[in-house]
C-alpha cells in the first residue's frame, strides 16, 4: 500500500532538492547505496512504486533528473506527483527482466499503473545516480494468437561476449529492415524455425509477421519506423528505442526487445505506444 509512505516520499524530495550539495546524513545508507550495482538500484526504484519504501529515491540526482515519460513533470517533483496521486490500492511493479549496457539500466516491467501495464524503463546513470529516465507503456492485453503474453519467455542473461555483435546485428536490423524496407535481407536477421513472437497481436515465425502486414495493408493502416534512437543490449537481449507512425499515422514510439541465438533474433517482445501531442507535454524533454 503506497498511500502511508506519500507524505514521507514528498518530505524526502522537499529535503533532497533543499540539500542536494550537503553530505548524506547517514553514513550506513551511503554505504549501501555504493555496494548496490546500477541495476539493482533502477529495479529498486520501479519495486518502490509497489513497496512504498522511500530508500529508492537517494539513488536519483535531483540536480540532474531529467523526465522523458511526457505525462510526467520534470524533476523529482514531478515523481512525486504522481506518487502523491496513487490509486486506492497503490501501485503494482514487478521487474521481469534487467539488464545493464554501460552507463544504461533498461527494465522489462509488469505494472498495475492506472490500470495494468507492460512496460519498458531506461535509465541513465551518472557517479552511480539516476540522472534521466526514458519509458514505453501500454495495456496489458490477451495472449496473442501463440498464446504467448507480453511478459513470458527466458529472463537468463547470456553470451556476455556477444553483446557488442548482437547490438549491431539489431542496430542493421533496424536500418535495413524496418528503416530501408530491405525486406529480402529479413532471413539474415531473424531465424524463421526459431521466432518467436510477443506483439499481443502477431503470431510466431515469418508467417505471423507476413499475416500482421497483410491486415495492415488491406486496412489502410501503417507501420513505419522512421529513426532509430538507441540500442542498448547485455549477452543475448537487445533493446531498440525508435519513432515512426503506426496505425492511422499517429506518432509513436517503438520499444523493441529482442533475444537473439548464434547471431540471430529468435524472440520479440514490443511495447508500441502514441506520442501525444506537445500540447499535452508536462515536461520539454521530449520522448527520446
Amino acid at each position: 500500500m503506497l498511500k502511508p509512505f506519500i507524505p514521507f516520499f514528498l518530505g524526502v524530495l522537499l529535503i533532497c532538492s533543499c540539500t542536494a550539495n550537503k553530505k548524506s546524513i547517514s553514513t550506513s545508507k551511503e554505504q549501501t547505496t555504493m555496494e548496490l550495482t546500477n541495476k539493482q538500484k533502477a529495479v529498486a526504484v520501479i519495486e518502490s512504486l509497489e513497496s512504498g519504501d522511500p530508500t529508492p529515491i537517494s539513488y536519483i540526482n535531483p540536480n540532474k533528473y531529467i523526465q522523458h515519460n511526457l505525462a510526467v513533470g520534470d524533476g523529482l517533483e514531478g515523481f512525486g506527483q504522481v506518487m502523491a496521486h496513487a490509486p486506492e490500492g497503490g501501485f503494482k511493479a514487478k521487474v521481469i527482466r534487467a539488464f545493464e549496457d554501460g552507463d544504461f539500466v533498461f527494465l522489462h516491467s509488469e505494472y498495475d499503473f492506472f490500470g495494468p501495464k507492460a512496460g519498458f524503463d531506461v535509465f541513465r546513470f551518472e557517479d552511480g545516480k539516476i540522472v534521466e529516465h526514458w519509458d514505453n507503456l501500454i495495456e496489458v492485453q490477451k495472449p496473442n494468437p501463440s498464446g504467448r503474453t507480453q511478459f513470458d519467455g527466458p529472463t537468463e542473461i547470456t553470451d556476455l561476449d556477444k553483446t557488442e555483435a548482437n547490438k549491431k546485428t539489431i542496430r542493421d536490423f533496424i536500418e535495413k529492415v524496418l528503416l530501408n524496407h530491405e525486406m529480402d535481407k529479413l532471413t539474415t536477421y531473424i531465424n524463421p524455425q526459431k521466432y518467436l513472437q510477443h506483439n499481443p497481436a502477431v503470431a510466431d515465425g515469418l508467417d505471423g509477421f507476413g499475416a500482421a502486414m497483410k491486415y495492415f495493408a488491406e486496412n489502410g493502416l501503417v507501420m513505419e519506423y522512421t529513426k532509430l534512437h538507441k540500442v542498448l543490449g547485455e549477452g543475448n537481449f537487445v533493446l531498440t528505442m525508435s519513432e515512426g507512425k503506426f496505425g492511422k499515422g499517429e506518432l509513436t514510439a517503438f520499444y523493441d526487445l529482442f533475444r537473439l541465438e548464434n547471431g540471430q533474433i529468435v524472440e520479440h517482445w514490443d511495447v508500441i505506444s502514441p506520442i501525444p501531442p506537445k500540447s499535452e507535454w508536462k515536461n520539454d524533454n521530449g520522448k527520446f
